[in-house]
């Protein structure tokens, strides 16, 4: 199934969890010289333009990061985000930067970018987006598959995000799988699971899964717009961390607490939670 396209919904609450948590991972990983492996498993077209037809024609972004464009507050991880997307539009919002782009920011010379897109337009507008750096390469195929080809990298150091459509429901027990496995062959790669909560019983299990894997060290942070609902629609999303920063727990401990405010409904709630101890 290739219908999925994230122009639809960039910019929305989700794409700001998930991209605050990304950033900051990445900034804690490139303060050592070290080279540096990432792996974005479900990559896009890397980079949206917020006047086009599908932006538009949701307007997810107006809930997301419009709300932060004016951010005046205080927490420095905010801070640093909302300047990050910033950095690339002028006065106004008009464009936002998918994961891929996100990651170019912090990646440096020495390290390698691996994307992978199996949608066919969003391949080639990706691949237009990173052709500036040779060391991001794009590669349209599998994601889940595509990783365990790349673990352990040569570097000896690793940051994925896995990210998928989650069109089908399968989405959440095939990410926890490959999640698993490539764990189970580099356990001391850094690997970021971005999940959706339509059906609470699905992130239960995608939960139970993981703490019974014998994985260690999983981290979760969630953002609820608004309260868990039978209806149809996604009403929160999070990040599930494996071998986070040790940074990362006390950072998203200040940043939830204010997003929920700005972003959220009078239902909305967060978590962050030490699933399983290192």
């Amino acid at each position: 199934m290739l219908s999925y396209r994230h122009s639809f919904h960039a910019g929305n609450p989700a794409d700001i969890i998930k991209h605050l948590v990304l950033a900051n991972v990445l900034e804690y990983m490139t303060r050592k010289d070290k080279p540096l492996d990432y792996v974005d498993t479900h990559s896009g077209a890397g980079f949206f333009e917020l006047s086009s037809s599908d932006a538009q024609k949701t307007q997810e972004y107006l809930d997301g990061i419009a709300k932060l464009w004016h951010y005046r507050g205080h927490n420095d991880a905010i801070k640093a985000f909302v300047d990050l997307v910033k950095s690339f539009n002028d006065d106004t919002l008009a464009f936002y930067p998918g994961s891929p782009k996100v990651a170019e920011q912090f990646l440096r010379r020495q390290d390698k970018g691996w994307f992978f897109e199996l949608h066919p337009k969003d391949s080639v507008l990706l691949t237009d987006n990173l052709a500036h750096k040779k060391s991001l390469r794009v590669r349209s195929e599998d994601g889940f598959k595509g990783l365990l080809g790349l673990v352990p990298p040569l570097s000896r150091r690793a940051c994925v995000l896995m990210d998928p459509p989650y069109e089908i429901k399968t989405d959440y027990q095939q990410a926890a799988k490959m999640i698993i496995k490539a764990y189970k062959k580099f356990n001391s790669g850094t690997y970021m699971i971005w999940y959706p909560v339509v059906d609470r019983a699905r992130i239960d299990l995608l939960e139970q899964t993981l703490i019974e894997s014998g994985v260690s060290n999983v981290q979760l942070f969630e953002l609820a717009t608004s309260a868990d609902t039978q209806e149809h629609g996604m009403t929160a999303s999070g990040m599930i961390v494996i071998n986070a920063p040790w940074t990362l727990k006390a950072t998203m401990d200040s940043v939830l607490p204010e997003l929920v405010e700005i972003l959220s409904d009078e239902a909305g709630f967060y978590r962050s939670e030490q699933l399983v101890a290192e």
